[in-house]
């Protein structure tokens, strides 16, 4: 189940919150890429000698490309450093090794547990869909592209990557100013806030961190079988049941790939096609981009899921450019917008739909003078 390796830090290499690379020397002379959570270990420095899991990284396995450092040893093996006294008393990667305790945001003794205690609506809050965590920054560039100054918050749940330090993509969004937070749901950890579920992340990300837009996917990592169930994306249809039960209005977006070597993956995946059409009970908004010239066939067949959703045409203009212009490299299953323009403008389209439903009634308006904000750089 775990592969240890012993090495010494070699190198340093890219550095972003929560997170630090590292090339690292291992006993048997081979080099590997590294990454450490620097809430969970000090940071290393070149000379030291880390504990690494290699399990993934042998078998050729989503981490990256990386192996995982477990722990900064000194010069008799042991352990180094002491991370920051937890404050709170959520236990998150529950009874594991390295399981953290957090403070949530609707425990007992957080600024926002009155707050939550009794929440359960999001007044018609739109929150964005996507089974992939590549779909984030499309979304977040029509968002930006269509209505510049709106709070964006991102939800990420735990069927990928649990720590959100793994994402150098919400890093560098947050650093840009493109989301005004982060929410950790579920055994998830590293946000701004904690929630205990998709349900009370939403709650958060609405009361305490006032949140005009959701994004909510998995982490980094998506796990899939090449079967019709076994797909962490599945969360998708339960998001739409989490979103519509606390009154917000979720909007799907579509998977959608021109250029995947898969056949259950072209044109609107299967992952899309199970997840809305049979997970999801209560309806949801589908985005469904008028891709230009002979991508227009892609989207053939979602009118399968018209008789539960509501399907909109959502046209593109502009949204090329904004995608281009982005602060993070768009990748996804390692092609990137000139590879596969279909699956980051089909994920776009989700984040322009959102910003119209903002108009429509029954949706939120901006945030009111006096509701509780949350700086994330706090």
């Amino acid at each position: 189940m775990i592969v240890w390796a012993d090495g010494v830090v070699r190198a340093l290499g890219p550095a972003w919150a929560g997170a630090q690379e590292l090339t690292a020397e291992r006993d048997d002379g081979s080099s590997c890429r590294a990454l450490a959570y620097t809430a969970l270990v000090p940071a290393p420095a070149v000379g030291d000698r880390v504990l690494l899991n290699v399990a993934a990284l042998e078998r050729g396995l989503g981490t990256g490309g990386y192996a995982l450092v477990v722990a900064v040893l000194d010069a008799e093996g042991r352990p180094t450093g002491q991370p920051e006294p937890p404050a709170g008393h959520l236990v998150k990667a529950r009874y594991l090794p390295q399981q953290v305790m957090l403070t949530g945001a609707d425990e007992q003794g957080s600024r926002w547990h009155e707050a939550l205690a009794e929440a359960d609506d999001l007044a018609g809050l739109p929150v964005v869909l996507a089974d992939l965590h590549s779909a984030l920054p499309a979304v977040l560039a029509a968002i930006r592209h269509d209505r510049p100054g709106l709070r964006v918050v991102y939800l990420m749940s735990d069927h990928g990557a649990l720590p959100l330090a793994f994402s150098r993509t919400v890093a560098r969004l947050v650093e840009a100013g493109w989301l005004a937070g982060t929410v950790t749901a579920g055994q998830a950890f590293g946000g701004h806030l904690e929630a205990v579920t998709v349900h009370s992340g939403l709650l958060a990300a609405r009361i305490a961190l006032g949140a005009d837009l959701v994004v909510l996917s998995q982490g980094p990592g998506n796990l899939g079988t090449g079967t019709r169930w076994g797909f962490s994306g599945v969360a998708v249809g339960e998001a739409v049941n989490a979103v519509g039960t606390l009154g917000g209005r979720p909007v799907g977006a579509l998977r959608i790939s021109g250029a995947d070597a898969r056949p259950r993956h072209r044109g609107v995946s299967h992952h899309s096609l199970t997840a809305y059409g049979r997970v999801a009970l209560l309806a949801a908004d589908l985005a469904v981009p008028e891709l230009p010239g002979p991508l227009a066939e892609l989207t053939d067949g979602v009118e399968t899921l018209a008789d539960r959703h509501r399907l909109h045409r959502v046209d593109l203009d502009g949204l090329d450019a904004a995608l281009r212009a982005t602060p993070v490299r768009l990748s996804t299953m390692g092609r990137g917008l000139d590879e596969d323009p279909a699956y980051f403008l089909g994920s776009a389209a989700a984040g322009r739909l959102a910003v119209r439903l903002l108009d429509q009634p029954g949706s939120p308006q901006a945030p009111a003078a006096g509701r509780p904000t949350m700086d994330p750089r706090r």
